[in-house]
Order: structure tokens, then sequence, then C-alpha cells
């Protein structure tokens, strides 16, 4: 089936493999921050609050670059309690109509923090624009989870602004030419024999998916949960090491091997030795316990390279699993009704 491009066409009406190639060209997006001040705020802490696929790129953030003031990504309506007039409050919502962010924004404005916007649209771009907030406007009509590069440059452009990312904007760029290489092997046009995202759909049909990775590739496990998820309409789950081994690790050990799993490991160099001992021990201590796990090496060599190639194959395996399904990969009807109902 993968390899009946009129099959595809046809379970992909909307073109979702189209968005996923054109991935590597977001991360050479020029992101311009509008409303742009020019007092100096330095910020004693940074609060990103966004949800779903809104929140991966500050996930990813926090992960890579390491930074040196307290930074937290927020996934309610509520801030923290420490958020005061010398914190930064991102707001991150694609359709800028999310109410757990517009929440979040309304409570920061109430405690005095500077406040801050990346949306496409709506209400968030609307007040920023009433009020003058600085804001980054991501350009519309793609998923939130579609749009992690984008997302990704608004964030680090705004950070870099407040003095805590310098350089790591062009470090994304430099990316995009290498990665748009390696993603033309998972194009639909190449046969499965040679289509690495192809042969992981494949594996996974039919089964519930549960990723690990390491602490440093924890937000691009989560970028496979949330891919799976929306694009296949598959349940899937993520946990990383070695806090897996601590509770999860056990949990495989009480029923018979035969689950309908699919277990991938994200492997990346830039985990601690350790944690790279422990997905080796691991799969052979739970041999005969659960299926055997799918590791899936991360390439390129740097962490901003390897979390950006990680996921952009979320979405080629998402995708094409979707097509497996039998699932239109691109609408998530199913979330638009629990928003209108919530409304």
């Amino acid at each position: 089936m993968l390899d009946d491009l009129n099959t595809i066409s046809q379970k992909d009406p909307r073109d979702a493999l189209g968005v996923a190639a054109a991935q590597p060209s977001q991360a050479g997006w020029n992101a311009r921050v509008e409303n742009q001040q020019t007092e100096e705020f330095v910020p004693e802490t940074v609060v990103v609050a966004g949800m779903g696929g809104s929140a991966l790129a500050a996930g990813l953030v926090k992960s890579w670059l390491k930074i040196t003031k307290p930074f937290e990504v927020i996934r309610k309506y509520n801030l923290p309690g420490y958020v005061n007039d010398k914190t930064l409050v991102i707001a991150s919502s694609y359709s800028g109509n999310t109410e757990e962010t517009i929440s979040a924004l309304e409570e920061a404005e109430g405690l005095g923090a500077k406040v801050v916007v990346i949306s496409a649209g709506g209400q968030l771009i609307d007040i920023a624009q009433e009020k003058n907030y600085p804001f980054v406007q991501l350009p519309s009509d793609y998923q939130p989870r579609m749009a992690v590069s984008l997302n990704l440059r608004a964030l680090v452009k705004l950070l870099e602004v407040y003095g805590l990312a310098q350089g790591k904007y062009d470090e994304i760029a430099s990316v995009a030419d290498w990665l748009d290489d390696r993603v033309e092997k998972w194009l639909p046009s190449i046969p499965i024999e040679q289509n690495y995202a192809k042969q992981l759909a494949e594996k996974c049909a039919g089964k519930t998916v549960v990723i690990y990775s390491g602490s440093r590739m924890a937000p691009v496990g989560y970028k496979w949960k949330i891919s799976i998820n929306e694009n296949a309409k598959n349940t899937a789950f993520c946990n990383e090491l070695p806090e897996f081994n601590h509770n999860e690790f056990i949990g495989w050990t009480s029923h018979p091997v035969d689950k309908p799993f699919a277990v991938i490991d994200l492997i990346s160099g830039f985990e601690h030795p350790q944690v790279l001992r422990r997905f080796a021990i691991s799969d052979q201590l739970l041999s005969g316990q659960r299926p055997k796990s799918i590791p899936v090496e991360l390439q390129g060599e740097s962490v901003i390279a390897q979390m950006l190639w990680g996921c952009v194959l979320a979405d080629f395996v998402s995708i094409y699993l979707a097509i497996l399904n039998g699932i239109d990969p691109t609408q998530v009807d199913l979330i638009e009704k629990l928003k209108t109902e919530l409304a």
C-alpha cells in the first residue's frame, strides 16, 4: 500500500506528506519580532505557556539550550507561583485561541509579568496588537504539530532578544539543507525497501506505539507520541530513561511477550553514557517479556540536528501509519469538537 502513489493520494487528500517534506525549509524561516520595545528587560525566570504542538518547540529549547535562567514549560491554565514582574511569559498558541494559553496570559498580566506572544493569528495576535506586546506571527495553514521548526525559530528569536540564546537562532538555520537531503529518502516515491519511514510505519501498524528516549531527547519522544496520536489517530505513549528503569521497566514482566505494542527506542550519542547502557541492558533483561525494541539511531552531528531529524521522521512515520490505518492524517475533528463543547 505504501508504494502505491494513487492510494497515498487518496488517503492523504490534504498532502500531509508534502507538508512534512517541506519542513526543513521551516528551519530557515525569518522570524520577525513585532512591537519590539527599546527598554531593556532582563528576565530572572522564563515561562512558556502552550498546549500540544504549540509547546513542542519549548520542550526542545529547554533540553537543547540548557538556559541559565529558570525555564519552565507549562501545559495548563495557571502559572507557577513564582511568576512576577521579573518573569518573561511567552504565550504560544498556533491558532491564537487556545483557552488554557489565554488564561495563562491573563494571569501573567495580573502578576505584572513581561508578556510576549507567538501565534499565527486569533485572539493572541489581537491582544498583542491591542496592548503593544512583542509578538512573532507564524505563517498560517499548518497543523501545530507540523510547525515545530517555525515555532522553534520564533521562540529562539525571542529568547535572543532577551539575551538568553545568542547564536542559536542561526544554528537552527544551519541544518536546513542537511535535513532536506535526509528527508528525500522518506518521500512517497522511494520504495519501502529503501524508505526507513515506511519500514517503521509498517512495524507500528495495528499496535500501540511506546516510545522511549533518554532525558536529552525526551522532547523528541513526546513529538513522536503527539504525531502518532494526531496524524495516525493511534494510541501512543512515551517515557524516558533512566526514570523508566525505576518503575515502568518492571511493568513489562507480568504478561505474555506477545503484546500488541511496538516499542521504539530513540538512541542519541548526546545522552549520558549510562543511559545508553541502560537501553541495551533493559532490552536484554526484558527479552521474552515484551516485544523486542526497535532502535532508531538519531542522525546529526549536533543536538539540534538530531532533534529536528527525529521530529521530521516522526511526522513521516505517523503519516504513513495513518495511510495504513485508512485515516486522513491532517484532520483532528474530535479535538475541534471538544473545543466547541468547552466553549
